[in-house]
């Protein structure tokens, strides 16, 4: 049964098929500013590419496959909704611990980016200031209305888009392919298996060109449509996002040395400042309306966390404190500003996080990848359960050339998630404590569960 019956907590249907390519585009669109060129530094400009055409293979086959889930169970919760119902709650446990890892944890990475784009612009500001006023401003709009909040992302989305194409276009004047491919191979200029290792731990970064695309079907519930919208959603913001992403890479790492961009959290205006000078109007309009990119993604993402708490706190995996709606905004306060008081904790964890000699920017990616990575393996082996269990369920749409894309999807995955345990080993024991610990709730909150399923029937 559907969680909204027998008066559970409902959200308000209200997007259109345009919002909800906004929403898909937003949610990801901060990746192409930044956090990406972290890769570089231990790949290189054409050992990262390679990744990164990896990434974007298995992130259009996941979406394509995802897709079929995501209409065939229009659910707030998601990956959550689709692996209980596959998996029973042991799966929908996984799924919903790992999206909510991913999206409490990447909101925090692009905050502090936020703050490193002001400090460009004005260098007193204390970038975490800046940060911490962020989520303030962001959790009120995802407050005020769902309208609001989506309307927002979608000017946010094609401003971002804009920005992007200007940089290229005011880069590419001073683009030297030799720029791009000199050390591209970890350092070399030749490719050699030394530089292999490299690849793969650049992973992580590759995926943060793509990361959390898949929140689009935590809006599923409230899409008037979900059934058609989602779909072109979905397949538009892919294609959109995988060109935006090849391009920004290819331009940034021809712009000039690239070693200096692949350890700092503001790569573009950095790019830029090679080209045209540090007092160009050029430069000062990128951070301007290259905040935008940024803002998309967050303010898209406190969007998705918030309805993620909101869906498992509903079926009784969190406190139902948490699934209160606000009585004139229809919106779940109280989830959003649940996920904000750890995202704002993580700001301000820099000792705690900063594990392996990384930055506190690139370990909470990492963490959030963590979450991604496992959340698609058990949402693509939901997906070949309910084709088995469930021949007859509605499919609005189907997978194509099922069953080699959600097995790509799959398997690909499966090849991050190792390597990113084996590279970044004291950070996946951290992931793999916050399952854990989680489980433990779970297993208290049983009891709470069967009243809810008994209410629903």
């Amino acid at each position: 049964m559907n969680a909204n019956n027998a008066g559970a907590p409902a959200l308000k249907q209200a997007l259109s098929t345009f919002q909800l390519w906004g929403i898909a585009v937003g949610l990801v669109i901060s990746g192409e500013y930044f956090g990406w060129s972290y890769g570089w530094a231990s790949a290189g400009t054409l050992g990262f590419a390679v990744t990164a055409l990896f990434i974007a293979a298995m992130y259009t086959t996941f979406i394509f496959s995802f897709t079929e889930l995501t209409t065939s169970i229009p659910h707030a919760g998601g990956p959550f909704a689709y692996s209980k119902r596959a998996f029973g709650p042991v799966g929908g446990y996984i799924a919903g611990a790992a999206t909510l890892i991913e999206f409490v944890f990447a909101p925090p990475a692009i905050a502090l980016a936020i703050g490193a784009y002001m400090n460009v612009q004005f260098p007193a500001l204390d970038p975490k200031l800046v940060a911490l006023g962020a989520y303030l401003i962001f959790m009120t709009m995802n407050i005020i209305g769902v309208q609001v909040a989506a309307t927002l992302e979608l000017l946010l989305a094609i401003v971002a888009i804009f920005e992007l194409l200007v940089f290229m276009g005011v880069v590419a004047p001073g683009f030297s392919l030799a720029n791009f491919t000199k050390g591209g191979w970890a350092g070399q200029d030749s490719f050699s298996m030394a530089a292999i290792p490299g690849m793969f731990a650049a992973i992580p970064f590759a995926i943060w060109f793509f990361l959390a695309i898949e929140g689009v079907a935590m809006a599923a519930e409230e899409a008037k449509d979900p059934r058609r919208s989602i779909p072109i959603a979905y397949v538009g913001g892919i294609l959109t996002l995988v060109a935006l992403a090849l391009g920004v890479m290819l331009f940034a790492g021809g712009a000039g040395d690239w070693t200096k961009l692949s350890n700092i959290n503001d790569p573009l205006p950095q790019a830029m400042k090679m080209i045209v000078g540090g007092s160009s109007g050029w430069l000062h309009m990128l951070v301007w309306l290259g905040l935008f990119g940024l803002v998309a993604s967050f303010h898209g993402i406190i969007f998705g966390y918030s309805r993620q708490i909101f869906a498992l706190a509903r079926e009784g995996y969190l406190p139902h404190y948490f699934a209160k709606i606000h009585p004139r905004f229809q919106t779940p306060h109280r989830a959003v500003l649940a996920g904000g008081v750890v995202g704002i904790a993580a700001i301000y964890s820099d000792e705690l996080i900063k594990i392996g000699g990384l930055t506190l920017t690139a370990n909470i990616v990492t963490m959030s990848v963590f979450g991604a990575i496992t959340m698609y393996i058990v949402s693509m082996l939901a997906l070949f359960k309910l084709r088995r269990s469930e021949p007859q369920m509605v499919r609005p749409f189907s997978a194509p050339l099922y069953p080699f894309f959600p097995l790509f999807a799959l398997l690909g995955a499966l090849v991050c998630l190792g390597t990113m345990v084996y590279y970044n080993f004291v950070m996946a024991m951290v992931f793999a404590g916050l399952l854990l610990a989680g489980y433990v709730v779970f297993l208290t909150t049983a009891g709470r569960r069967a009243t809810l399923a008994a209410s629903h029937t």
